[in-house]
């Protein structure tokens, strides 16, 4: 094989890597009868697995809702931020729900929802500290000890923010407000709804920083398999459930 030959066989190949093997279109779907929600179940009040395995959350709602409307049963598929996109490109799952932000390399392999709500990234402290990091400047200093889970915007926030600051990544995001709460790492970055759910969830122990805004801004879609009927079907469906109310009273009740 040449040179070229051999550069344009990778070529290809890339380009089937970035392409769902057999991602299921809304036809198969509904043929097959069940709608395969991916959920990482670590990030409250979107999705959260508890002790003995039951996952609550706003969008354990919201996939029940959308496998309703859509005439089939729902499947819960448990996934990581870190494989998200791994495992919906080997089609484990036909929507990515739990609070999934819209970037450009996500978009550009798979569908985006309108959004569901806008966010953006905040500081959890201890409350001691909440008047004392509320600059990116505050934080991104050799003695201040963040902690941050793997794989998903956090990293990728804090990789781009903090190069002088000591960022430790810490595999389990149930148990990561701990290592603040205890003590052995100074603060949290994360979307504003998890750091108010938290600072509930850890009232006097664990605060919002007292910032006056967000450090960035971020809408948060359901992120599914290209399909333009499945896309058109979604959409239409979250369309309602947003004028309605509905969704905004499961995130509320998900966060009492």
């Amino acid at each position: 094989m040449t040179m070229r030959k051999f550069v344009g066989a990778m070529y290809v190949l890339a380009a089937l890597a970035a392409v769902p093997a057999q991602a299921r279109p809304l036809a198969a779907i509904k043929q097959d009868g069940t709608l395969r929600v991916g959920l990482t179940g670590d990030y409250a009040p979107y999705s959260l697995r508890l002790p003995d395995g039951s996952i609550k959350g706003a969008d354990v709602v919201m996939a029940g809702e959308l496998a309703r409307a859509l005439g089939v049963k729902v499947e819960i598929v448990p996934t990581t931020w870190k494989t998200l996109k791994d495992d919906l490109l080997a089609d484990r799952y036909d929507v990515a729900m739990g609070g999934v932000s819209v970037t450009p390399d996500r978009a550009s392999v798979a569908d985006f929802s309108v959004p569901v709500l806008t966010d953006g990234k905040r500081p959890i402290v201890r409350c001691a500290d909440k008047g004392r990091f509320v600059t990116i400047k505050d934080i991104d200093k050799p003695e201040v000890r963040v902690v941050v889970n793997p794989g998903g915007t956090n990293q990728r926030f804090a990789d781009a923010n903090f190069p002088h600051a000591s960022v430790r990544v810490f595999p389990d995001n149930r148990a990561i407000f701990k290592e603040v709460a205890e003590g052995r790492a100074d603060l949290m970055v994360t979307d504003g709804a998890e750091v108010d759910y938290q600072s509930r969830l850890n009232a006097g122990v664990l605060c919002p920083a007292a910032v006056p805004d967000t450090f960035d801004k971020a809408d948060k879609a359901y992120w599914m398999t290209r399909d333009p009927a499945l896309k058109a079907a979604v959409d239409e469906w979250l369309t309602r459930t947003l004028k309605s109310g509905a969704y905004q009273k499961a995130l509320a009740k998900a966060a009492e």
